[in-house]
């Protein structure tokens, strides 16, 4: 936990260093919120899909990161201190969930001042729920990112998996407003299981099936994913 601690401090002093990284993080989802949740007309359908396109842009991104830290050598020499393997993952995946968790907040903030009328325990709640959405998504952009051979192609192959996951979660519209065959095949995107969850909270639906779905796959993803992220770290660099 020490070790962990000590990476997730050094890691958000340099984020903190860089402010408008933070900022530019949140601005796609904000500029949505801003130039097409109006059209849509329901704020409660609106910021719940931003959130978690904020996830899959910002977490799904991390990666980026670690790909310049090997390229430079730091990543080497933090394999070479006695820090566990599991810290040196776990501690940027808490740095990334605290960013995520600030630009979510101000997200929801904008929200209510634009008209979003939703319980507060609700907001509560989905915030939580992202805590291991942003986690699962961020450890698995770095194992992606220490794949071999995957420095130059990380980017394109990080926007390939994420628009196609963000469209088919249905965090712009319900997906069941779309023809069958696109309703069907998002049914094999899991994120959109966290989407329908975090529209539950905010219609103040606590424990209904959608929200123990969306909860029971978000868990499954964290472990998983992070279970692959401490496997990179533990492999030999490439």
């Amino acid at each position: 936990m020490t070790a962990t601690w000590l990476i997730f401090r050094r890691y958000l002093r340099q984020t903190l260093r860089t402010k408008i990284g933070v900022l530019f993080g949140v601005l796609q989802p904000m500029l949505y919120l801003l130039f097409f949740a109006p059209l849509v007309d329901s704020w409660e359908i609106s910021v719940p899909g931003l959130l978690v396109q904020l996830v899959l842009l910002s977490a799904g991104l991390a990666g980026f990161g670690i790909v310049f830290d090997q390229r430079f050598g730091v990543l080497d020499r933090l394999r070479a201190t006695p820090a566990p393997r599991a810290a040196l993952l776990l501690g940027r995946v808490l740095r990334d969930v605290v960013v995520l968790l600030v630009q979510a907040v101000l997200i929801v903030v904008v929200g209510f001042a634009l008209g979003l009328r939703v319980p507060v325990p609700g907001v509560v709640l989905a915030l939580i729920l992202l805590v291991p959405l942003a986690a699962g998504v961020a450890a698995l952009s770095y194992a992606v990112a220490l794949r071999p051979g995957a420095t130059e192609l990380f980017a394109p192959l990080m926007t390939t998996i994420v628009v196609p996951l963000t469209l088919l979660s249905g965090a712009f519209l319900p997906m069941t407003l779309g023809p069958r065959w696109l309703d069907v095949l998002s049914r094999f995107d899991p994120f959109r299981y966290a989407v329908d969850a975090l529209r539950e909270l905010f219609a103040g639906r606590y424990t209904s099936g959608p929200v123990l779905l969306g909860t029971a796959l978000t868990v499954a993803i964290a472990v998983g994913a992070t279970a692959l992220g401490v496997r990179a770290f533990r492999s030999d660099p490439a």
